[in-house]
């Protein structure tokens, strides 16, 4: 069927009504110019009625000259162009014409000597009564053209009420009425009602929009239809993979959080078989070098040891190895070419796991491999910084009491020498230098003791910094200032201690030996991102071979520095006093520097 464009419809009702407008326009103007000089005519043709009379009347008053003038004037006035307009009818011009030539016929009595006048009032009237004949005849022509005029706006009138009306009705049925069932039906659609209908049988656009939307409400009832199969179907997917991921997020938080115990692992796996949907799931862990395992998360359900009997040993060679069974699904936990157990899912025969399951189940074995390998790393880790602080204190305890208790051993060797030979002065010396060296050995220890107390707790470095300079100021009574400039500069715990442990050393030496003032504390960080740590005393500076004697200190700050990769110095000022300087990097600009 032939489609007609309703856009080219409406142009066409369109062009009819401008057309219609344009037409009536043109022939109001065309006959409103015929009537323009009517008046101007009925004017005229009046005026020749006035000029009669006065022809008459100058006639009477023998005034030649005036006589002359009126006569050329009545004859310009009959020669008038208004009265070429009427050329076309017949009637007016044949009464023009009667009038003309009656006053031909009359004007010589109007010029000749005597006067006759009941000739000239004879005459007169009856050219009166042709110009007034005529004036009727031209008014009659004005009113015909003026009722024409208003025939012709009649007509247009009714003509555009008309076309208008056609055109009203037309749109109404052709647009109107198509657009509101269209409009009703995508109201109904949008309240979810898929069966209406439209029955629009227009050739036209809307015509195509109707039939092209009743194929759209059977394709979307069609959809529809399935639709809340669909959705349920994927709510429950996505309710499964939050269960999933809330899971893995719970798992990796115990992680982060610290290294899962053994009833970490009853949780995880009593909460990995309601999300995987296998009961029967088994984790076992094993040592590096053992077969047998030491730890064990038995399925609820079973009283047997199904790992030992099948020697779940073999399952760490491979995820499926001889001796294992086949309907198994076996997760190694290995990590850094370490393996700490195998996490067995067991199904019934016949069964098989899902894609997701088993991914599920590779993601948590990795998750529980790292549990144990971060524990693994932090017992590591421990067992190293324990090594670490034992060498330190071995250090420290044979530069100072163990050198202390040797000085005391040698006195007393040198008291029992004069004790047999009953040698009182030397014993008396001996006094002397063995209650010095106690009272020293005794000093040395209270120090000891202060140094291995310090620690660093939560509230970080620049705290405790705070807490040792206040008792050492209370101690000694000397001035120390603290400048600490590292509260943006992320240090690791060891690098913390080992600087404290420099600075209460470094303190304390100052204290003891420089006979100062003031000690100045300064950290900071250098423009190459190295830290700097400076302290300074005023007193008198430290001596050429101050390790022979017995600066146990400095051996120390030498061994801490060593462990932070630095460099230390000590040195006199020239100013004078005692200057520690050291350098070293920290652990993060290491890290990002490697990486």
């Amino acid at each position: 069927m032939r489609q007609f464009s309703i856009v080219t419809r409406i142009n066409i009702a369109l062009a009819c009504i401008v057309t219609l407008a344009i037409g009536t326009m043109l022939a109001s103007y065309w006959l409103s110019d015929k009537a323009g000089n009517d008046a101007h005519a009925v004017n005229i043709a009046g005026s020749l009625r006035m000029q009669s009379y006065r022809m008459a009347w100058l006639s009477q008053q023998q005034d030649q000259a005036q006589l002359q003038l009126a006569r050329q004037k009545f004859a310009i006035s009959w020669q008038h162009p208004v009265f070429q307009r009427f050329l076309h009818d017949e009637h007016i011009l044949q009464q023009f014409e009667t009038a003309r030539q009656h006053w031909q016929e009359i004007e010589p009595a109007f010029l000749q000597q005597p006067v006759n006048p009941p000739q000239i009032e004879q005459a007169l009237q009856q050219q009166i009564n042709l110009l007034e004949q005529l004036v009727f005849y031209i008014q009659q022509d004005a009113e015909q053209k003026v009722r024409s005029f208003r025939t012709l706006q009649l007509v247009a009138l009714l003509a555009t009420v008309l076309l208008s009306a056609i055109v009203i009705y037309w749109l109404k049925v052709m647009v109107q009425q198509p657009l509101e069932a269209l409009t009703l039906g995508a109201k109904r659609v949008a309240m979810g009602d898929f069966t209406h209908r439209l029955s629009i049988e227009n050739n036209d656009e809307l015509g195509t929009l109707a039939h092209s939307f009743n194929k759209m409400n059977d394709s979307v009832s069609y959809m529809y239809g399935n639709l809340e199969k669909r959705v349920d179907e994927q709510t429950e997917a996505l309710q499964h993979t939050n269960t999933t991921l809330r899971f893995l997020y719970n798992t990796a938080q115990r992680i982060s959080e610290h290294a899962p115990e053994f009833v970490d692992f009853n949780k995880i796996i009593a909460e990995l078989k309601t999300v995987v949907k296998v009961d029967n799931l088994e984790l076992c862990l094993f040592t590096e070098e053992g077969d047998k395992p030491y730890m064990q998360v038995l399925p609820d359900d079973g009283s047997i040891d199904p790992c030992a009997q099948q020697n779940c040993g073999d399952c760490l060679s491979q995820p499926a190895a001889e001796g294992c069974d086949r309907s198994n699904y076996n997760y190694l936990l290995h990590r850094d070419r370490k393996k700490y157990g195998v996490l067995v899912a067991r199904l019934a025969d016949g069964q098989t796991l899902a894609l997701w399951q088993q991914q599920l189940l590779a993601a948590v074995a990795d998750q529980l491999a790292l549990a144990l390998n971060l524990k693994s790393e932090e017992q590591q880790v421990r067992r190293l910084a324990l090594m670490q602080e034992r060498t330190v204190i071995a250090r420290e305890l044979h530069d100072s009491l163990a050198q202390a208790l040797s000085y005391l051993k040698i006195q007393v060797t040198r008291l029992n020498k004069a004790t047999a030979k009953d040698d009182k002065a030397t014993i008396a010396d001996v006094s002397t230098e063995l209650k010095q060296g106690l009272d020293a050995a005794y000093r040395q220890l209270r120090e000891l003791l202060t140094t291995f107390r310090l620690k660093v707790d939560g509230s970080g470095l620049l705290n405790a910094l705070d807490m040792s300079v206040k008792q050492l100021s209370a101690q000694s009574g000397m001035q120390i200032k603290l400048d600490y400039q590292l509260t943006n500069i992320p240090l690791a715990p060891h690098e913390e201690i080992h600087l404290l442990q420099i600075i209460r050393e470094a303190s304390q030496n100052a204290v003891h030996h420089s006979a100062g003032s003031e000690i100045l504390i300064s950290l900071r960080q250098k423009p190459d991102e190295s830290i700097a740590l400076v302290i300074e005393d005023n007193g008198v500076g430290i001596p050429q071979s101050a390790e022979k004697l017995n600066h146990y200190g400095l051996a120390i700050m030498q061994e801490r520095s060593k462990h932070l990769g630095g460099e230390i110095a000590i040195k006199r000022r020239a100013e004078g006093g005692t200057g520690v300087y050291f350098n070293f990097t920290p652990e993060y600009l290491v890290q990002q520097q490697t990486a």
